[in-house]
């Protein structure tokens, strides 16, 4: 297996993870505790295995970078999800996301690519964006989830140049799950009303286990971005809307309309694109 074809399976898992991610916060009572907490679980998980791996000399300021980044994407995607439906804004800020990154990459950092792979990204943003057919989203909801989708882009760039200038990426991965668990425990007090005892009891197990998921799905897409090109992985994480659209049909029971399923053929033409 190549080292693209490897990094791919990588985001791809990567997608189906962070679908799964997303529906759990989504279904907790206060979006961001729930989300602080998961992080603040990710962190604690990836303590011990600091001492397995070198320190990230080379990349502390990348590593700073990334971490606001995703404090503010926590806040930015709790209150997304507060305000709208998952149906609604998760194809608004996953859609976005992949045209953006590729605008980055490759319109700013120069990134080469092929035409067919840009065709890819296109039909995966476009066809995740075409989920919202049908859907209801207020004008607050789609500037959140642009917002939301412009920070993800933003700390996949950011990771991406990060994880490339250590020598183990997996010393990058971790100290930023540490960082991140860390900033989110001290800035809870700021956004929820809630304390921290009664949090733990609430929360405690979900945020566990979304927690340890939360710490495969992006060390798995930081990873692979340490192999690959970034747009392209980029674009391939998003299929996990397929994960979203399949949990939404069969745990929300929502139903499966004629723009979904061109939505999904969209997303696995797009991705066949990119593989290729």
């Amino acid at each position: 297996m190549s080292a693209f074809s490897f990094a791919a399976l990588l985001m791809i898992v990567s997608g189906s993870l962070h679908a799964t991610v997303n529906a759990m916060i989504k279904s907790g009572g206060d979006r961001y505790l729930h989300a602080a907490m998961m992080s603040f679980a990710s962190g604690v998980i990836a303590l011990p295995l600091l001492f397995l791996v070198p320190l990230p000399s080379e990349a502390w300021g990348w590593l700073a970078f990334a971490t606001i980044l995703h404090l503010l994407y926590f806040v930015l995607l709790a209150r997304t999800l507060d305000k709208g439906q998952l149906s609604a804004a998760y194809p608004i800020y996953r859609g976005s996301a992949p045209f953006l990154t590729a605008l980055i990459a490759i319109g700013i950092l120069g990134d080469v690519t092929t035409i067919g792979a840009l065709a890819g990204i296109a039909l995966i943003g476009g066809g995740i964006l075409l989920m919202l057919h049908g859907r209801h989203a207020s004008r607050e909801v789609v500037l959140l989830s642009l917002a939301t989708g412009s920070l993800t882009a933003a700390y996949t760039i950011v990771g991406a140049e990060g994880v490339r200038a250590v020598a183990n990426p997996l010393s990058f991965i971790l100290w930023l799950f540490l960082l991140m668990g860390i900033g989110n425990i001290v800035l809870l007090p700021r956004f929820t009303s809630n304390r921290l005892g009664e949090a733990f009891r609430t929360y405690g197990r979900s945020a566990a286990i979304a927690g340890l998921l939360s710490l495969g799905t992006f060390g798995l897409a930081l990873y692979a971005l340490s192999l690959g090109p970034t747009a392209e992985l980029a674009a391939l994480r998003e299929t996990g809307m397929i994960t979203a659209t399949v949990i939404s049909v069969t745990v929300l029971e929502e139903r499966v309309t004629i723009s979904r399923i061109v939505a999904i053929f969209a997303i696995l033409v797009g991705a066949l694109l990119i593989l290729l």
